[in-house]
């Protein structure tokens, strides 16, 4: 025993003040170093992983692990150990990590069930588990670890089927610093940041609604080319009253949580776009109201007080979205993967592609096929549970 140098100690029991202390005073005394140390306490239940390594100093494995087993059963807590080579230690340290995020109204057995069954049968390893929401459980964040054999798109693709069939919503990420250091989150704004495409309701004032809505449906679902579906659609808004705008924007719904996750995104010092394919009336608006630092979008030609049913300057179509996100970013001197990106549209592909989070929010069917994320939730906040924040943070966030 004595010939092998690392120990993985653990124990468990009832959680109490002081476990720490005790502990680490016996192996500081036994001149042993500690590699890795982890703990979790669920309720009232703890777990306490500690990683010895007796390679160094003149430490002794089977006097320390018997005081060790001695001071647990002081505490009322039981100890196990698992004798580790440095080769096995280093070949877990290899590893790649991902984070697993799942999301839905509520997170079931079942549903832990089929993701964990997939999971198991591609050789990935669970390696922590996290409530983030209070009371019901309906969003857990799975740690799990892979070797580089892994196809790692192709285990996402299919926890995002399995997840759509169980009505609940699964984002993959790489575990890296830039998952938890974003710094800019991009918005589209008709039937994302609002809950209506803009110029429906304008069609609507028009009398030419059914005609644009019609247009509208299939240009989100990439069926037509943005550019001339926005000039067809806004020809058909030639004569409308320019005070018709106003009382559109009187009456926009926000989508649910969107000024709460502004809100929270400014207070951790985020900084916010909207990019649109819609138009500058509205986009400015919200940009003041809700306090963005950046908003782009077209701009409807009004003459004496009336739509001449054309757009002036250059169209903001999903190419450009992506580019005006490449400038933000490299404007505020933030890296790619560092940005989060938000759409429903076709037209929001390109920009959610260059991000590195594109989410498609309750999307049209071939973005959520063609989006590395897709969420169905309600409320627009969800989109933090994916920055790794839990329920609590958020409401101390809001305060």
């Amino acid at each position: 025993m004595e010939n092998n140098k690392l120990v993985l100690v653990i124990f468990t029991g009832p959680d109490k003040p002081g476990i720490i202390a005790a502990v680490t005073e016996l192996i500081a005394a036994s001149s042993a170093r500690i590699r890795d140390i982890e703990q979790t306490v669920t309720h009232t239940l703890l777990s306490l992983s500690l990683l010895i390594d007796f390679s160094a100093g003149k430490a002794s494995q089977e006097p320390l692990l018997k005081d060790l087993l001695f001071r647990a059963k002081e505490l009322g807590l039981d100890l196990d150990f698992q004798v580790l080579t440095e080769s096995e230690y280093r070949r877990r340290n290899e590893r790649f990590s991902y984070v697993v995020t799942i999301l839905g109204e509520e997170v079931g057995a079942s549903v832990l069930f089929r993701i964990s069954r997939i999971l198991g049968e591609n050789q990935v390893n669970i390696e922590r588990i996290s409530k983030l929401t209070q009371g019901q459980l309906r969003c857990i964040e799975l740690l799990i670890s892979t070797d580089q054999s892994l196809d790692i798109k192709a285990l996402t693709r299919k926890l995002l089927r399995t997840g759509s069939s169980l009505g609940v919503d699964i984002a993959v990420q790489k575990e890296s610093l830039y998952r938890r250091a974003k710094r800019l989150v991009v918005m589209d704004m008709d039937s994302t940041l609002i809950q209506v495409e803009v110029i429906d309701e304008l069609a609507r004032l028009a009398g030419v609604g059914d005609e644009v809505i019609a247009i509208t449906e299939r240009a989100m679902n990439g069926e037509l080319d943005f550019q001339d579906s926005l000039r067809e659609r806004v020809a058909l808004l030639k004569g409308l009253s320019a005070d018709a705008l106003e009382e559109v924007y009187r009456n926009i719904p926000l989508t649910p949580g969107a000024r709460n996750l502004v809100h929270i995104l400014r207070r951790l010092g985020f900084k916010t776009a909207v990019i649109s394919g819609g138009f500058d009336f509205f986009t400015q608006r919200l940009k003041e109201e809700l306090g963005l630092d950046y908003a782009y979008s077209n701009s409807l030609e009004i003459e004496d007080g009336v739509v001449t049913g054309r757009v002036q300057g250059q169209i903001v179509d999903g190419e450009r979205k992506a580019q005006l996100l490449e400038e933000i970013a490299r404007n505020e001197g933030i890296a790619l993967d560092q940005v989060i990106a938000i759409g429903d549209g076709a037209n929001d592909l390109p920009m959610l592609g260059r991000a590195g989070l594109g989410i498609a929010f309750n999307a049209k069917a071939r973005v959520r096929e063609q989006a590395d994320t897709h969420i169905s939730q309600q409320s627009l906040d969800s989109i933090l549970y994916l920055l790794g924040l839990s329920e609590r943070e958020m409401a101390e966030i809001a305060e």
